[in-house]
């Protein structure tokens, strides 16, 4: 398996292209967001705090789409499972894909796990399966913000991001986290 990429904000995000429950395909390139695109992936089918997580996008989802923003969630289960949690988890506004390779989750910069057994809710973890991500994306395709994770706790508040919309919007505040390359004298 590929090295963790990281993304960098201002920069472009790689490619993403995936099927989606009920039919078709969703690709980045496709996107035309009047602010952003969000895509959001989620570590699968056993997940129970996945599911209360993605029961309040969907909630929230018609407030996204008001600031100009729109919403993709992503996993790496295959079909059957992420047709199963969007169904149970009652996802009925959202796209969902499914499938996500760990080759192109290790390019988006996001974390793999090794399964370790039966959850907490009794569903069987994948031998590999993705960690928790956030995206948010310009319509150039460039990264705005990111936040990947290592555990399925503690992960940004869809409510805060929202707060957080209003603000960047109306002020065109730029991406932040862009420099890679140091200074010489801040290097040392």
């Amino acid at each position: 398996m590929s090295a963790i990429t990281p993304l960098v904000p201002r920069q472009a995000v790689p490619s993403l292209e995936l099927p989606t429950v009920g039919g078709g395909t969703w690709s980045l390139a496709d996107q035309k967001p009047e602010n952003f695109t969000i895509v959001v992936v989620y570590r699968g089918l056993h997940c129970p705090i996945c599911s209360m997580y993605l029961g309040d996008l969907n909630q929230k989802l018609e407030k996204f789409t008001e600031k100009g923003v729109s919403v993709f969630v992503a996993t790496s289960d295959g079909e059957a499972r992420a047709s199963e949690a969007k169904e149970k988890w009652g996802l009925d506004k959202l796209t969902l894909g499914y499938g996500l390779s760990l080759e192109k989750a290790r390019e988006w910069g996001l974390y793999v796990s090794a399964g370790i057994g039966t959850t907490s809710i009794g569903i069987e973890e994948p031998d590999l399966f993705v960690e928790p991500g956030i995206f948010l994306i310009r319509p150039d395709g460039t990264l705005y913000f990111g936040s990947v994770q290592t555990m399925p706790f503690a992960r940004p508040a869809f409510g805060d991001i929202l707060k957080a919309l209003d603000f960047v919007i109306a002020k065109g505040y730029p991406a932040r986290g862009e420099v890679v390359d140091l200074p010489a004298q801040a290097a040392e």
